[in-house]
């Protein structure tokens, strides 16, 4: 294939946030926006996300068809195997041109792995672009997760876009949002709460750069 008949690449737009962050209320909420309409959603299981009540259809190669039009599917072994596969029958027809793809990690998922899968295996490179991380962050509970957990950390060191979720709990999260700019000097931070994190602002934010994190992303 020459360099003027190889497709652009799909962009790829990644969501994560540790336990009870609110990805489940968010994802909810993106897949009902036409901008998504022409995606497909990758999830590590249908039960951890709780999006039942927009599934429409099972389809015979295990993805879901949903409300908004959206694909839906689980990570088949690993992601870089249900990132080939998805290529391989869009390619052949299997399944139609989906034009974008969202990946929702689990709270517990250190991104750096699936970042580096997208931007250094040959094959996901030319095909796939990241084009955002977005990660959600509980006001409530987020001093004491970035304390205990570096995965959590790590989470929001890679962000293009940090979500701040819960805040209308919380007194003030002023002190939160010190600390996720000092992680992160380069990502806004949004918050639920007023608007500000809809899916124009989340989808589609990248190209991802490396240049813009702070040293750790790299070495990771």
């Amino acid at each position: 294939m020459t360099d003027q008949t190889m497709p652009r690449p799909v962009p790829v737009s990644v969501i994560t946030g540790f336990l009870g962050a609110g990805k489940t209320t968010l994802l909810n909420r993106l897949l009902q926006d036409p901008l998504l309409s022409d995606s497909i959603v990758i999830v590590n299981e249908f039960g951890e996300i709780g999006l039942d009540h927009l599934f429409i259809e099972t389809r015979d190669d295990g993805m879901i068809l949903m409300a908004s039009g959206c694909l839906c599917c689980t990570i088949r072994g690993d992601l870089v195997d249900t990132l080939d596969d998805l290529m391989r029958k869009r390619d052949t027809g299997k399944i139609s041109e989906f034009q974008r793809i969202v990946i929702e990690t689990t709270g517990l998922a250190d991104p750096a792995p699936i970042l580096q899968s997208l931007l250094s295996h040959p094959y996901l490179a030319a095909r796939y672009a990241l084009v955002g991380v977005v990660t959600l962050v509980d006001a409530v509970n987020g001093f004491s997760t970035l304390d205990h957990h570096m995965e959590a950390v790590k989470q929001v060191a890679v962000a293009d876009r940090i979500v701040l979720t819960k805040s209308d709990l919380v007194d003030d999260a002023s002190n939160l949002k010190h600390r996720l700019h000092a992680l992160n000097p380069a990502a806004p931070i949004l918050d639920v709460i007023t608007g500000d994190a809809t899916a124009a602002a989340l989808i589609g934010t990248g190209p991802f750069d490396l240049a813009s994190k702070n040293p750790d992303v790299e070495r990771w």
